[in-house]
């Protein structure tokens, strides 16, 4: 990084320099400015410096550095996936513990014993999610666990480690992993004596191939394997939704073909105020083989109806759209007056609904089921609300308003009169 920015100084100083954690770690790979914790949880994308994060940390509780330990911690657990990783990524891995010592206080690495030994009598021990027995017995002051979302065995390692971690007067672990929807990784992040950090791959820049980041963002900037593996988010979806992760993937395309008819679906809130729901704004169309393409999703929250309307005529004229479909359940005569004002020239079909959201959602669901339906890019908010409405709505009991939306607008696309799609007048 910094032979990056300062590129005359000698490469002798620049290792000396980035060795320096003090100065050289960001402010969410420093424990120092965390609240009293006996678990620190780091999560971040591939590449986001999880690895460095740990590392540092072990050396400061084995040397005691302060801000992160004020004496010396004696024993340390290293905890992988397989005793591979433990030895390639934790310890002689390019960020691993060997790596990031000077050479006076390096400790030693003794493979056949699976053990690391610093000058001053400190001992961290080699473990792995494949033997959680190996942990029954040993006893820590510190443990550092690497990405605990691939364990196999994955509680069970869990439960031996805790019960081992019981040296000292304050026991402390880091754990450091890219995220998953995992019982032990919700439960961690509810527990108030968890401090948790995030990183995506993004913020680790400076120490990544340029063409690496602008071929991971273009290939996977939004879905689910994105959000997981570069911006470290928990993507989650409901064992009853109507719609999943993978279903969703399979629809995804780069961009749309030349399509017959475009509309943008609105699904107006009761009110303006910043607890009402959000103004649901997605368009989508439809092409000469009758196939369906979700193209955007503009919905907005707490906007006030001329602020949303503005934004619905003007992605209407962005798409070069056929016309706008709303719902006028609530207001409905509003809504089509305030967008009049806006526009009158504009096309507007209000839609009323006669069945509930979930009846709704149904037919436009077995339309992606049946391969009808694509998505022109990436639409995590809006896939997010498909991945977790089910019967009895969304699990955060808010109203789905993009999907709503969806709803509307494919319905009108495809499940209608005006399924049938046409030949757009250029």
């Amino acid at each position: 990084m910094f032979l990056k920015l300062l590129p005359d100084l000698p490469p002798e100083l620049v290792r000396l320099v980035e060795q320096e954690w003090t100065y050289y770690g960001r402010s969410d790979q420093k424990s120092r400015r965390l609240p009293p914790w006996w678990t620190w949880l780091v999560l971040g994308g591939r590449g986001a410096g999880k690895t460095r994060t740990g590392a540092e940390w072990v050396k400061g509780m084995a040397l005691g550095l302060a801000p992160i330990a004020r004496e010396p911690v004696g024993r340390i657990a290293l905890v992988g996936e397989t005793q591979a990783q433990v030895r390639d990524v934790m310890i002689e891995g390019v960020s691993g513990l060997l790596a990031i010592h000077h050479r006076w206080e390096k400790p030693v690495w003794s493979p056949s014993r699976r053990r690391l030994e610093w000058g001053n009598g400190a001992i961290a021990q080699v473990f792995t999610a494949e033997d959680p027995e190996g942990l029954r017995g040993p006893q820590f002051g510190a443990a550092w666990s690497d990405e605990l979302a691939k364990w196999p065995n994955l509680q069970e390692t869990w439960d031996m480690l805790q019960l081992g971690l019981r040296l000292g007067e304050r026991p402390r672990q880091v754990v450091t992993t890219t995220p998953r929807p995992l019982p032990l990784i919700k439960r961690l992040l509810d527990d108030p004596r968890v401090a948790v950090s995030r990183a995506a791959t993004s913020a680790n820049r400076f120490n990544l191939a340029p063409s690496f980041l602008d071929s991971v963002s273009q290939a996977y900037r939004g879905t689910r394997l994105g959000r997981q593996e570069l911006e470290g988010e928990i993507v989650e979806e409901s064992a009853d939704a109507l719609w999943s992760r993978a279903l969703i993937e399979e629809c995804r395309e780069r961009e749309a073909p030349p399509l017959a008819r475009i509309v943008v679906a609105i699904d107006p809130p009761a009110s303006s105020s910043m607890r009402a729901d959000s103004c649901g704004l997605v368009a989508a169309g439809i092409d000469r083989d009758g196939i369906g393409h979700v193209l955007a999703d503009a919905t907005l929250a707490g906007a006030k109806p001329h602020e949303w309307a503005q934004a619905a005529v003007a992605l209407y004229r962005r798409l070069e759209a056929d016309a706008l479909v709303v719902e006028v359940n609530q207001g409905g005569e509003m809504a089509t007056s305030v967008i009049r004002e806006v526009d009158p020239g504009v096309p507007v079909t209000p839609v009323r609904a006669s069945r509930g959201k979930f009846l709704r959602a149904e037919p436009v669901a077995a339309l992606y089921a049946q391969g009808r339906v694509h998505h022109a890019g990436a639409f995590p908010a809006l896939e997010d609300e498909m991945c977790d409405f089910g019967p009895t709505g969304l699990s955060s009991g808010r109203s789905p308003d993009r999907l709503d939306a969806l709803v509307w607008a494919l319905t009108h696309l495809m499940l209608g009169p005006k399924g049938r799609p046409r030949v757009r007048g250029l």
